[in-house]
């Protein structure tokens, strides 16, 4: 396992502290489990898919939650009773798997199909938070008036 050292990062950055944070997150859960396999995909400019293998699990054994920005996806099935395996190499231990969310990262919905789970999720980022154009005008000079030269020239 290779170890980073992300000190120096620390030393040029002035408020990024949840971004560092994610950075020692990562490197911190290099052991994580590895099952059940998953992809992320990006469909379009704010449009992204996670699709998780889930062979095996029904869609009342899965469960999706999202809190604080962490999407957690977990399933849990009940072995059938009386099974007799001579050899068992579908894995249908239960799971639970946790990504962390960008901001305005919302879920749009998801769907079990063909032994995937597809979690569809969608960034949208308020109008204010858009980048604008601000246009620049020209300062136009006022007119002075000199008081009383007005009433002076009557």
């Amino acid at each position: 396992m290779r170890g980073f050292d992300f000190s120096p990062l620390y030393r040029s950055t002035v408020g990024f502290d949840q971004l560092q944070s994610l950075l020692d997150s990562v490197t911190r859960e290099a052991g994580t489990p590895t099952y059940p396999p998953y992809n992320i995909e990006r469909l379009g400019e704010s449009d992204y898919r996670i699709s998780m293998a889930v062979a095996g699990f029904a869609e009342s054994d899965l469960s999706l939650e999202v809190k604080q920005n962490v999407l957690t996806i977990s399933g849990k099935r009940n072995e059938p009773e009386g099974v007799n395996y001579l050899y068992q190499g579908i894995a249908g231990r239960s799971f639970e798997r946790r990504f962390q969310l960008a901001d305005h990262v919302e879920v749009k919905g998801a769907k079990l199909e063909n032994g995937l789970l597809h979690v569809d999720l969608v960034r949208q980022i308020p109008e204010q938070l858009k980048p604008r154009q601000i246009p620049i005008t020209a300062a136009t000079p006022k007119a002075k008036a000199i008081e009383g030269s007005l009433a002076a020239a009557e």
